[in-house]
């Protein structure tokens, strides 16, 4: 019983950046949003050593994800 609340807390937790991008933070458009999510990937966030700002739930790294959409969505170029 133990070894499968702790199995399950632990995938929990491994999970938790997954959960970094907010579905109000997300785009109409499933192109531009995959455009948006591969950027944030490989943009590192500035608070979290050695994140992504796809990844990270710092409130800088929501605040760059939000840019970067906008961009997008303005027509910039990668």
């Amino acid at each position: 019983m133990i070894k499968r609340l702790l199995l399950a807390l632990t995938l929990m937790l491994a999970a938790a950046p997954a959960f970094a991008v907010n579905p109000d933070e997300m785009l109409s458009d499933p192109a531009l949003e995959a455009r948006a999510r591969t950027l944030s990937a490989e943009l590192r966030c500035m608070v979290c050593q050695n994140q992504s700002i796809d990844d990270s739930n710092a409130d800088l790294a929501k605040d760059l994800r939000l840019l970067v959409r906008e961009r997008i969505t303005d027509g910039d170029s990668d």
